[in-house]
């Protein structure tokens, strides 16, 4: 079991912090479907919820779970409450694969909430040293090389049960790249880490992911 924190234990959200960020990307997610304006932050929030973070708003259908809008900022450009109001609403309405989401789907819904540490870059010096930096279950990937960009946050290789390869060759396809265009030179890869807080129904009950590395 790997439980995910920023090094920066000042940054560490507690379970309580996690169920109210979930609780502000929801509202605002319905207060701009239904009412087609940006929700309000809420006043005398904590100081840790106004410190820049990355973060990234997930959107799953229930109860299959299928992805229905993933949109956020990897870099910590944004205090926290900003950044999760402004990433839930675009994944609720900008995600290029996806149909804006109407107002009959927000009771068929299930919020996720990632909450990133800032990228750091991965210095090897053979490209095949890259699958001893990265572990599943702790990392998330962000390749970079001319324009094309990609990234994958440390939830996706264990849900879809990848090791450290496929997991780097999927980034690479997620970029537009060959699956082993991390072989090359001139790119660049990151890693971070995530706390990870999701609804388990619609509007229910809160939970902090901790991902079990697969096997």
């Amino acid at each position: 079991m790997v439980v995910i924190m920023d090094s920066d234990t000042a940054s560490f959200l507690t379970l309580e912090d996690g169920k109210k960020l979930v609780k502000i990307a929801r509202s605002a997610i319905e207060t701009y479907v239904k009412e087609g304006r940006e929700a309000e932050v809420p006043k005398d929030l904590q100081e840790i919820f106004l410190k820049k973070r990355g973060v990234f708003v997930t959107i799953q259908s229930y109860p299959d779970e299928e992805l229905r809008g993933c949109i956020g900022l990897p870099y910590p450009r944004k205090e926290l409450v900003n950044a999760i109001i402004g990433s839930a609403i675009s994944a609720a309405t900008e995600d290029p694969r996806f149909q804006s989401i109407d107002e009959s789907e927000l009771d068929k819904i299930i919020i996720e909430i990632s909450v990133l540490t800032v990228p750091e870059k991965i210095n090897v010096k053979d490209p095949k040293d890259y699958l001893r930096e990265i572990e599943i279950g702790r990392d998330g990937l962000i390749i970079t090389l001319g324009w094309s960009t990609g990234l994958l946050l440390p939830q996706v290789p264990v849900e879809q049960g990848w090791n450290e390869e496929e997991f780097i060759s999927n980034l690479c396809i997620k970029a537009g790249l060959p699956p082993d265009a991390w072989l090359g030179e001139g790119l660049e890869i990151l890693k971070f880490q995530a706390q990870v807080f999701s609804e388990e129904k619609p509007a229910g009950p809160v939970i902090e992911k901790k991902l079990t590395k697969s096997k």
